[in-house]
């Protein structure tokens, strides 16, 4: 079969599979869990769900599923699996397992990703996912691991493992013996104290070691003396304190790039410690206590390749010196916030860094600003200098910065900018100025900020915008997020809530506001804005309450968490159909029909019940490491006034009875909710033939059983006789491509005419013959033919 008849193949396979509405098939779902498609990869999510057994084929697993999320549940222990299961990622984190065995894994052959972290486990058999060959990711952190003294696992193919704050105090030189194949190891958390060698031995390829918080007082110096190519090395936040031979420990480390040593107690660096680390490009001693910190000495003359220096809040002492970063000169990335700094000594020490692009000045105690300095840094992206009690008149330094894209003076006492400061900022796109007073803003300040696409005035003390924060004379044509967060905002009665000339606006925080109401007519002019925050006011619900969003077409996200709402109902969003996010979490949601209805018009209409931010497990939440527990939609239950179905009010296996005045996920509330029938929707994005059948049985009970049989025979054989159509015409196409071919010859360029002329001519001298010739000879056999 050549590459066209493969090809041909291929696209009847994948009719065959999409079959005739272009969608792939729904699988089997248990009745407790949502199941949707991830791209082509089949996932059901079974979280949260106060669950006490795994759910198994019989009751609706399907044995194709891709990803099966079981966190957050009751589950005590893990029954076997089937053995023709494809499983490839399993989520088994926060449940209430305390134990790992070989049986419980065994028929995951497929399985790719594991996680078990948050759970109460205490011992793992060393040969559990022995029979997962392709096993490359395990999370258990945050289990209460017995101590190990040999192996802890036989697993060859193992890249990715966790075992952050799981209480190993503990590492034997066999510990990783039979893990060689690790590439990233996290050891976070565990009080370890001492660090001995030959422990990391075996792990030859790692490249990515995290000993965050592990109580480490000493590290031999040979402690990583076999792991050669590690890359990344994270030891920060221990009591590292002691005698410690650096330079033997970070000298076989000849390809670190990265090194993390924020708040380790280190009070002293031996000159050039970093002498063998050529290849360092990011280097973190922030939150030590380096009073007496050389920094040219300590950096050496060998970190040409320094990106990133973090020195934040190292209490430095004296006055950084002349030649502090002399060698470092390819440096993009300072950090020295929380350090003593003089306006002086800061112009003179950073005056070779002329790439640099970001600066951090943040609460250094600075009053002014250096002088003669900024003009250096024309590369320089983004500044931080909030935080300091800045003298207002020296803002105006800041004037040679043409390149600047982000500048935060949050926070600096600030209640008078000059006008100057900003005059050359034209590449400007973020500015910072939450938490100064401005009462006193200068007429015209941000006119030459033709570029700024976000403004933040968080807690600046703002009562409203007025002229003098914004003139009526200016535009602001790129300005497309406004912050205004944290101010005591006195919204209007009628009339804009904002000056007119902000109608660009696509993004407004207005949380912690304390607004109770906004009138219908405050955001007329601005129907531009696609994301609107309103989280942690008193809004309410009242007939009108939400009028005001009618202005607001092309409205995409809505924040409305934390605040005191209790019901809702989707006709205030009938007109926005570009909405995708709503969040409503963290509100004193009473359960009642208002949810069922809200509920159906995500999946109806919106076609996506993801709408409903926390309504299901984000898809970002099922990848490895991500936080486990999302922030969900709950109300509450009552049952005189919410309605629950009576087909669901006997009490179910892993199920609670139902008591009242308890939180309720609005997920299970919908599926039990005894509201109008023809209303009610399956929770999932994909409904199954039985839910499209119950469905109908729901809304034409009478009708069903005269036609739903009809109605199935007869999409069936719509469906079989598109396939074979499909089929048909395919075999046609092959077959005509075939005798076209066999008709031109068996060999390219040359038909069968062709071949038996030259059959003729082979005993002769002249076997060779033009184009020309062929075609007289094949001219003059037909016509003797013909006669």
């Amino acid at each position: 079969m050549d590459s066209k008849e493969c090809l041909l193949g291929c696209f009847l396979l994948l009719v065959i599979l999409l079959g005739v509405n272009g969608k792939l098939p729904s699988l089997e779902c248990p009745e407790e869990c949502d199941c949707h498609y991830f791209r082509i990869n089949w996932v059901t999510d079974c979280s949260e769900s106060n669950l006490t057994d795994i759910p198994t084929h019989e009751h609706g697993l399907s044995l194709n599923v891709y990803v099966l999320n079981m966190n957050g549940n009751l589950l005590k222990n893990v029954t076997p699996f089937p053995h023709d299961i494809k499983l490839r990622r399993l989520q088994l984190a926060d449940n209430r397992l305390t134990k790992i065995t070989r049986e419980e894994f065994a028929d995951l052959v497929y399985l790719l990703d594991l996680d078990l972290s948050g759970n109460e486990i205490t011992t793992i058999d060393p040969e559990a996912f022995r029979d997962s060959h392709g096993l490359i990711t395990l999370e258990l952190q945050m289990n209460p691991l017995q101590p190990i003294e040999g192996p802890l696992l036989v697993s060859p193919s193992l890249m990715h493992l966790d075992l952050s704050d799981c209480q190993l105090s503990k590492l034997t030189p066999t510990f990783f013996q039979n893990v060689t194949a690790l590439n990233k190891l996290d050891l976070s958390g565990n009080p370890l104290g001492i660090l001995e060698s030959e422990v990391l031995g075996p792990l030859n390829s790692l490249e990515e070691l995290k000993l965050n918080r592990c109580k480490l007082t000493h590290i031999s110096g040979t402690a990583f003396a076999k792991n050669e190519n590690m890359k990344m090395l994270e030891l920060s936040e221990n009591d590292l304190k002691g005698p410690i031979d650096w330079i033997q420990v970070l000298g076989g480390l000849s390809v670190l790039e990265h090194l993390d040593l924020r708040r380790t107690g280190i009070s002293k660096l031996p000159e050039h410690v970093f002498g063998n680390n050529t290849w360092l490009r990011s280097l973190v001693l922030a939150e030590n206590e380096l009073v007496d910190l050389d920094v040219a000495t300590t950096l050496g003359h060998n970190l040409r390749h320094l990106f990133t220096l973090d020195l934040s809040n190292c209490h430095l002492n004296g006055p950084l010196s002349e030649d502090a970063f002399t060698n470092e000169t390819n440096l993009r990335t300072l950090l020295l916030s929380g350090n003593h700094m003089s306006a002086a000594d800061l112009a003179v020490a950073l005056a070779p860094l002329t790439k640099l692009q970001k600066l951090t000045l943040k609460n250094c105690s600075l009053s002014r600003l250096p002088s003669n300095t900024f003009h250096r840094f024309t590369c320089l992206h983004e500044l931080d200098i909030s935080n300091n009690p800045l003298n207002d008149a020296f803002t105006a330094l800041l004037s040679p910065l043409e390149t600047l894209e982000r500048l935060d003076m949050g926070y600096s006492n600030l209640a008078h900018i000059s006008k100057t400061t900003f005059s050359k900022m034209t590449s400007l796109k973020s500015l910072i100025l939450s938490g100064n007073p401005l009462s006193n803003l200068e007429y015209g300040l941000f006119q030459n900020l033709t570029h700024l696409e976000s403004l933040e005035l968080n807690y600046c003390g703002l009562s409203s915008l007025n002229a003098t924060v914004f003139p009526d004379n200016f535009t602001y044509p790129d300005l497309e997020e406004l912050h205004l967060a944290g101010n005591p905002l006195q919204v209007p009665e009628s009339g804009p809530l904002l000056p007119r000339q902000l109608s660009r606006l696509r993004t407004l925080d207005l949380s912690d506001c304390n607004l109770t109401f906004i009138p219908p007519d405050a955001l007329t002019s601005f129907q531009n804005i696609t994301q609107l925050l309103l989280s942690g006011n008193k809004i309410t619900s009242s007939e009108n309450t939400f009028d005001f969003l009618k202005n607001l077409p092309h409205l995409e996200s809505l924040d409305l968490s934390r605040n005191k709402l209790t019901h809702i109902s989707p006709q205030i969003f009938s007109s926005h159909h570009e909405i995708h996010a709503i969040r409503l979490a963290e509100n004193p949601w009473v359960c009642g029909c208002h949810i069922a209805d809200l509920w159906e018009w995500a999946v109806a209409v919106k076609r996506d019940i993801g709408v409903l931010i926390g309504s299901t497990t984000l898809v970002e939440e099922t990848v490895i490491g991500a936080r486990k527990r999302n922030k969900g939609l709950f109300c509450h239950f009552d049952s005189r006034t919410s309605p629950i179905h009576k087909d669901i009010q006997s009490k179910k296996k892993g199920r609670r009875d139902f008591i009242d005045n308890v939180k309720r996920s609005w997920a299970r509330y919908v599926r039990e909710s005894g509201c109008d029938s023809s209303k009610r929707l399956q929770p999932a994005r994909l409904l199954t033939n039985r839910h499209i059948r119950d469905l109908r049985r729901q809304v034409q009970p009478d009708k069903v059983k005269v036609n739903e049989f009809a109605i199935d025979w007869l999409m069936t054989v719509v469906g079989l006789s598109t396939v074979v159509l499909v089929v048909s015409a395919l075999l046609v196409a092959i077959a005509l491509f075939r005798e076209k071919r066999r008709k031109s010859g068996t060999s390219p360029g040359r038909d069968t005419d062709n071949s038996e002329d030259l059959h003729e001519d082979s005993s002769s001298s002249n076997y060779y013959v033009s184009g020309s010739e062929r075609n007289l000879r094949r001219l003059t056999n037909r016509r003797n033919n013909e006669d």
